[in-house]
């Protein structure tokens, strides 16, 4: 995917993917009924913001401990907007097609994600 230097957290592939996500929450969320608005609809934003935001931090951390610490953090967010998306589709808010096609960029995400954190693990053990 990326195959040059890193110099900025939107470069990482990770997070080009979670904002696609992001952005897809967000479209299809706008179209869930007036009366989830300040619930469901405002949760699942929340928790996918989340997840490009806590790889933004962690990106932008000094130490490894401290990135690896974030990028679990968005991993949590990762799990918890995969969780409202089950309820949404239960709920018949989504259909089971477009359900599919989110579900497969959650699991790309949680796979790079999933690289990053291992990557800069790998940092941390080599200091050690």
């Amino acid at each position: 995917m990326n195959q040059g230097k890193i110099k900025d957290f939107t470069d990482l592939d990770t997070w080009k993917i979670a904002h696609d996500l992001v952005l897809s929450i967000y479209k299809t969320s706008k179209k869930f009924p007036d009366s989830e608005k300040f619930g469901l609809v405002s949760q699942i934003q929340r928790a996918s913001v989340s997840i490009t935001s806590n790889i933004a931090e962690g990106f932008g951390r000094q130490s490894y401990r401290e990135k690896v610490q974030f990028y679990y953090l968005a991993h949590g967010s990762l799990i918890e907007v995969k969780n409202q998306l089950i309820l949404a589709k239960d709920l018949e808010y989504i259909n089971n097609d477009y359900f599919i096609k989110i579900l497969e960029k959650i699991t790309l995400s949680q796979k790079l994600l999933q690289g990053l954190i291992k990557t800069s693990k790998s940092f941390i053990m080599n200091k050690s």
